[in-house]
């Protein structure tokens, strides 16, 4: 399976990969297949159907309001999130919306955008199916949808088979595994970076990946930024009240000696850093996949540790850590899941955590086999985490375990660092563990908002 960085780090906008990027990508593959059959002038009325956790969790995590802007004809890397909200209550208010921003279509929001709750398709948890009509009720066309996890999605057939078809695509240096990996790095006295540079080069020139990477950077410094100067409440009926504001605040108000003690210094501006993104991500704001919305806090926050708090930290550790990382990611992506829907947390803080880890080994120096021991001990300790939303919203818990994620990563880098690479469980194994525990796992504890402190927390 042939995946580039730039398929796992998308620029996209909260609150959910899942529920958010896929399913706006999706609805837009809709409304141009419309378009393709030129069916555009006879389509009168749409229907969305939403099952398993779209239908679950999607009112809280934007689902619908993905939808709409899809078959708007926008895209996640491109909408501007600043007016959703106002073109959504358009949509609803008039009935109407704009096919591909051209052709007036019916939709009543209320009724023809439906969330099954319990029900869900067969091939993944995360379906959904759009429909189109003409003026008497007859269907133009229809289309089933899956969102796998990390914006990425996929299509039923007619028959409706999902059928995955074998990637054919040869790369230079083609690994399955991280034992695959390791021995590449070292037949070839490469780093796991220059492998995944070496790769990377069958779709792009190394400036445009550079420069890609620099700017994927960019969007993420971008949205800390966005989230230290965003204050008030978040969307959604919790009340929960953005914190990231205040704490910079804080944190600026202090000298770095001040911060010795009681305070853990450097990890309270870590834990700035991550609540920033998830507050954005929680918000609707802007963010990058890394691998999943869910988890977009826990690369950024790591990657402004090495960027602010290691020494000698450079750009070029910046495309070696993001090279890395993305290594790891499909390691998890080709061999477990990144979707919560599927495995639960562990596999989108978990996977983040790991990728995180590896990346800051690689930038500070780690050997392969230390960053291959960094990731595991990332993930090791994230095993068995539930996807459990408060509401079936991206905030409790997910905002303040981004913030504890991070953490992990610096912590099992830093473990890994100090050793020599040589560890007792290997991370091909905790991969595979993550992949049967997200299998036992009960799917009330998998992004449906039916268990966990989803249901032993209160709404207020």
């Amino acid at each position: 399976m042939a995946i580039s960085l730039f398929d796992l780090f998308k620029v996209g906008i909260g609150p959910s990969s899942s529920h958010t990027v896929g399913p706006m990508i999706a609805a837009n593959q809709f409304a141009h297949q419309i378009q393709n059959l030129n069916l555009e002038s006879k389509v009168s009325r749409l229907k969305i159907d939403l099952y398993g956790s779209l239908g679950a969790t999607g009112k809280g995590h934007g689902t619908g309001v993905a939808v709409l802007m899809g078959l708007e004809g926008e895209l996640p890397e491109l909408i501007d999130p600043s007016g959703v909200n106002e073109r959504v209550a358009a949509i609803e208010a008039s009935s109407k919306l704009n096919l591909l921003a051209q052709y007036p279509i019916s939709i009543n929001v209320s009724a023809d955008l439906i969330y099954h709750r319990i029900d869900r398709l067969d091939f993944h948890a995360n379906g959904m199916v759009l429909v189109a009509f003409d003026e008497q009720g007859n269907t133009l066309h229809q289309a089933t949808f899956y969102s796998v996890g990390g914006g990425f999605i996929v299509q039923e057939d007619e028959h409706g088979n999902v059928e995955l078809v074998e990637d054919t695509t040869r790369l230079p240096y083609e690994f399955h595994s991280a034992e695959e990996l390791i021995k590449l790095c070292r037949d070839n006295d490469k780093t796991i970076a220059q492998i995944m540079m070496e790769n990377e080069k069958y779709w792009r020139t190394e400036e445009e990946i550079k420069q890609g990477i620099l700017s994927i950077w960019s969007v993420m410094k971008s949205c800390v930024q966005e989230g230290i100067r965003h204050e008030g409440i978040l969307p959604g009926g919790l009340k929960v009240k953005r914190r990231a504001a205040s704490l910079y605040r804080d944190l600026t108000s202090k000298t770095r000696m001040d911060m010795i003690t009681p305070s853990l210094g450097a990890m309270d501006w870590v834990n700035l850093y991550a609540l920033a993104v998830n507050e954005e991500n929680a918000g609707g704001g802007r963010v990058v996949t890394a691998p999943t919305n869910g988890a977009a806090g826990i690369i950024p926050a790591v990657l402004h540790y090495y960027w602010e708090f290691c020494p000698r930290s450079c750009e070029e550790g910046v495309i070696d850590f993001f090279l890395t990382a993305a290594a790891i990611g499909l390691l998890f992506k080709e061999n477990a899941s990144i979707s919560g829907a599927e495995v639960g947390c562990q596999g989108e803080v978990g996977s983040a955590c790991a990728m995180a880890a590896a990346g800051l080994a690689a930038a500070t120096g780690g050997s392969p086999e230390q960053i291959e021991n960094a990731a595991e001990i990332g993930m090791e300790h994230n095993l068995g985490l539930t996807c459990d939303p408060i509401g079936g919203l991206v905030q409790v818990p997910c905002i303040e375990r981004n913030a504890m994620g991070s953490i992990k990563a610096i912590n099992s880098a830093s473990m890994a660092l100090r050793g020599d690479g040589t560890h007792y469980v290997s991370l091909d194994k905790v991969i595979r563990t993550m992949r049967d525990t997200g299998r036992d796992m009960n799917d009330k504890y998998k992004e449906t908002s039916r268990g966990g402190l989803a249901v032993n927390v209160i709404e207020c």
